[in-house]
């Protein structure tokens, strides 16, 4: 039964994902209890994060590389030799699961935040009606709650009047909803390759429209440092400055990977620019050609889950917070994790132990 009661912390993890999880471990590491001191709140019904909620095709063996969570070898699991022929959201759910309970990080759920406020010198944590807890307390809330809920649509005239279907990768189940439908894939990123690949063996038409022509590298699948580097100084620019962060996959590039050329070799490779507008039959091209579309799939990335601090005035009009080695400017104890040059499982990890340094530094000058 949800506690109707507030409850108090010094610390509010908000997320048990990849970033909440690291910055949970840390924390304990540095002599902080769990459940105690530390309450970690998901709105998940179970662990695995994001991952949980992906559909049943994807493996980790057609995904980006995931990197381990701090101390997860000490529970006996690797990402490195976990099966990459079963999908990807019971793989990631059930080594997750195994995690929290090897290193004893109790996760409150489900646990919906709708918004975060200040109290004193601490801060108020609200959650929906149905959550496991109603209200929280705490001198420092670490914001981890990632991007899936908030996936991005461009804004393109006429989208309201299509009459197909239209849906986003966080809605995408399986292929088979599109036999033979012609079908548009739009973005340049993993999934909307993805989804030329599968929604291609089934589709009677399947045409894949991007704003900019696609960069591909020739790394198989990790970026090397290098290219890493770029990434997170854009990705950390752009969080300092409070401007909204760029797509990862703008910045770095697409790996040439078997994907990649499995989509070559099968003609669905070829991009189409962005179309001008939508109608009720498909869409018009810029060169005012119509396309006849039965379904739009929008994989066109996603923005950051922060609407719950907008009451904390940290939001920008633009949509961006101002974040400083994961720390928002302004606000000594309120830390957004796994956000801009967080974003990847490594540097989310190695971020994480900074973050948890510095609440503890925190926590011992308030006495």
């Amino acid at each position: 039964m949800p506690d109707p009661l507030p409850r108090s912390a010094d610390v509010v993890i908000i997320g048990a994902g990849q970033a909440g999880l690291a910055v949970a471990y840390h924390l304990a590491r540095r002599g902080l209890t769990v459940s105690e001191d530390v309450l970690v709140l998901d709105r998940g019904p179970g662990p695995g994060g994001a991952w949980q909620h992906r559909w049943s095709s994807l493996t980790l063996g057609g995904t980006h590389h995931l990197h381990d969570l701090p101390g997860m070898s000490e529970a006996g699991l690797s990402f490195s030799s976990a099966p990459t022929d079963v999908p990807a959201r019971d793989v990631v759910a059930n080594y997750y699961g195994t995690y929290e309970q090897r290193h004893g990080i109790a996760v409150l759920r489900p646990v919906t935040v709708t918004e975060v406020t200040r109290d004193g010198t601490g801060y108020r944590v609200m959650a929906s009606a149905g959550s496991a807890v109603s209200e929280v307390r705490a001198r420092v809330v670490v914001s981890a709650t990632g991007t899936w809920t908030r996936p991005r649509i461009p804004y393109v005239p006429g989208r309201e009047t299509f009459a197909g279907r239209q849906l986003t990768t966080a809605e995408f189940v399986s292929a088979d909803a599109f036999a033979g439908m012609r079908v548009a894939v739009v973005g340049g990123g993993t999934s909307a390759l993805t989804f030329l690949d599968e929604v291609g063996d089934v589709a009677a038409q399947v045409l894949w429209f991007t704003r900019r022509p696609p960069t591909f590298h020739d790394e198989e699948v990790e970026l090397s440092p290098e290219r890493g580097r770029v990434a997170v100084a854009i990705q950390d620019e752009a969080a300092r400055a409070g401007r909204p962060l760029p797509s990862i996959v703008s910045v770095t590039g697409l790996p040439r990977s078997a994907l990649v050329r499995r989509l070559e070799a099968s003609g669905r490779l070829e991009r189409l620019p962005m179309f001008a507008e939508m109608t009720p039959d498909g869409v018009v091209t810029r060169e005012d050609v119509p396309i006849p579309l039965d379904a739009v799939i929008w994989a066109t990335g996603f923005r950051p889950e922060i609407d719950h601090l907008r009451p904390l005035g940290v939001v920008n009009d633009a949509g961006g917070v101002a974040v400083e080695d994961g720390r928002v400017r302004g606000e000594d104890g309120l830390f957004l994790a796994g956000y801009g040059p967080q974003a990847s499982t490594l540097s989310s990890n190695r971020a994480a132990r900074v973050t948890a340094r510095t609440i503890s530094e925190l926590l011992a000058s308030d006495g």
